[in-house]
C-alpha cells in the first residue's frame, strides 16, 4: 500500500502559483519597457526586470522543481504530473531537508541519476508551528530506506552463500 509523503499542497506550489505569479508580475517590467519612453526612469525599468528575473529564478528553484512522492515498503513513486516513476529505496544514498524555508523542502539524494536527475525534491506535509525543527517524513524515509538496505544486504549474502555450496 502506498503511503503518500509530498503534501497535497504541492500541485498548486509546482503548477498554480508559478503559472499566475510569472506572467503578472513580468507585466509590470513589460510595460516599463513597451511603454512611452519618456514617462519612466531607466533605472525603475531595470529595477522590475530584475526583480521579476530574481523572482522567476526563486520560483523555478523552490517550486518549479517540486515532485509528488509516494512509498511503498520497497519503492519510491515520483511524479511531476505528466510523468511517473518508480525508484527502489535500494537507489537512496541520503535523505536532506532544507529547514530554512517554510515548505521544509526534502531532498532524495539518488546513487544513480533518475529520469528526473539525482535528487528528488518534494513538499512534505504541512506541520503549523514547526519551525526549524525537523520534518518526522525525513527520519522515517531514512528508516525505510536503512531497512530496505540491511534486507537487500541479508538476501546478498544468502544468495551468496548459497553459491559458494555449489
Amino acid at each position: 500500500m502506498r503511503t503518500r509523503l509530498s503534501s497535497l499542497q504541492t500541485f498548486w506550489t509546482k503548477v498554480v502559483f508559478p503559472a499566475v505569479w510569472i506572467p503578472l508580475f513580468g507585466l509590470a517590467p513589460l510595460i516599463g519597457f513597451l511603454g512611452q519612453p519618456e514617462a519612466s526612469d531607466a533605472s525603475v525599468k531595470w529595477t522590475f526586470l530584475f526583480a521579476w528575473l530574481a523572482g522567476t529564478a526563486f520560483i523555478y528553484w523552490s517550486c518549479i522543481r517540486l515532485k509528488a512522492v509516494s512509498l511503498d515498503g520497497s519503492h519510491l513513486y515520483v511524479s511531476n504530473y505528466l510523468k511517473e516513476i518508480s525508484i527502489p529505496l535500494t537507489e537512496v544514498s541520503d535523505v536532506t531537508e532544507n529547514v530554512w524555508l517554510n515548505i521544509h523542502p526534502v531532498t532524495i539524494h539518488l546513487r544513480s541519476p533518475s529520469e528526473f536527475g539525482d535528487k528528488i525534491v518534494f513538499m512534505p506535509k504541512v506541520r503549523f508551528f514547526a519551525l526549524f525543527s525537523s520534518h518526522p517524513v525525513v527520519g522515517n524515509l531514512k528508516q525505510a530506506v536503512r531497512a530496505r538496505g540491511a534486507t537487500a544486504k541479508a538476501a546478498l549474502n544468502a544468495s551468496s552463500r548459497i553459491s559458494n555450496y555449489d
